[in-house]
């Protein structure tokens, strides 16, 4: 199955230009041949709302959802996009997965990055968030997540054969290492496929590093966005062309556990 990545300029606290943009990628995508698109974390409100977040904040299947699952109706293309998620008094940084009119999968990030996101955001407990989509079994973590080897090998484990991860990295002295060098070892060291969908441009907060990237179960980079500008990523997943990576890096089946 095809897969699509949107690298995206979000406007912080437009949901309206935020949600049309992703709209405009699904219908892009569809078109391209892709069944799957994934935008940034926090795409919907636009990572840097600030103190605007928790007014932006809905409830999973809020107006932001039945305006994407509309879409998704349209175009047989289903989205993961990163939202706030209100519930109750408190306020979740999550990923909503839109399939049509299905009820959404939502997963809520467990591990918060510095104090800008602990200000807005409650944690979740770590959970393994999966679903299944063209005959494939996904699982979602956001930013901060993948960088815990334990987050995506729980979700290999648990038998997820690709990990999607809507960013907001910025740009810094690292963050080409995180992007082309952590992103494929987390792949290949659990012989998965991971989407990792960033933004791009800046906003009041900062620049934003782009450096979207669809990496293979062996390493390598199906499709790669520059530092700069917005992209439509569109890679094809397929698990049976990696199948000798697989049997070469055992990874999972030989994995021993210290019962102490």
């Amino acid at each position: 199955m095809k897969i699509a990545a949107l690298q995206m300029q979000a406007v912080a606290g437009d949901v309206e230009a935020n949600l049309a943009r992703i709209e405009a990628a699904m219908r892009d995508a569809a078109r391209q041949g892709a069944t799957l698109l994934v935008a940034p974390e926090l795409a919907i409100p636009g990572y840097g709302a600030g103190d605007a977040m928790a007014a932006l904040a809905e409830e999973p299947q809020g107006p932001g959802w039945r305006r994407l699952a509309a879409v998704s109706q349209e175009t047989k293309v289903a989205v993961v996009a990163g939202f706030a998620e209100r519930d109750g008094e408190a306020v979740y940084n999550s990923a909503l997965f839109v399939d049509g009119d299905k009820p959404p999968k939502v997963y809520r990030k467990s591990h918060l990055y510095g104090p800008y996101e602990r200000s807005l955001f409650r944690p979740e407990t770590p959970t393994s968030c999966l679903f299944d989509h063209a005959g494939m079994k996904f699982g979602m973590l956001i930013c901060y997540d993948v960088e815990f080897p334990e987050n995506v090998r729980r979700l290999a484990m648990a038998g997820a054969q690709a990990v999607l991860v809507p960013t907001a990295l910025p740009a810094s002295d690292h963050d080409e290492f995180i992007a082309r060098k952590m992103i494929p070892v987390r792949a290949f060291e659990n012989q998965v496929f991971v989407a990792y969908v960033d933004h791009c441009g800046a906003d009041a907060l900062g620049s934003y590093a782009g450096l979207s990237g669809i990496a293979a179960p062996d390493g390598t980079l199906l499709a790669a966005a520059g530092a700069t500008g917005e992209a439509l990523l569109v890679a094809d997943l397929d698990a049976d062309a990696f199948g000798n990576s697989a049997k070469q890096n055992p990874y999972l089946a030989d994995l021993r556990f210290n019962q102490a």
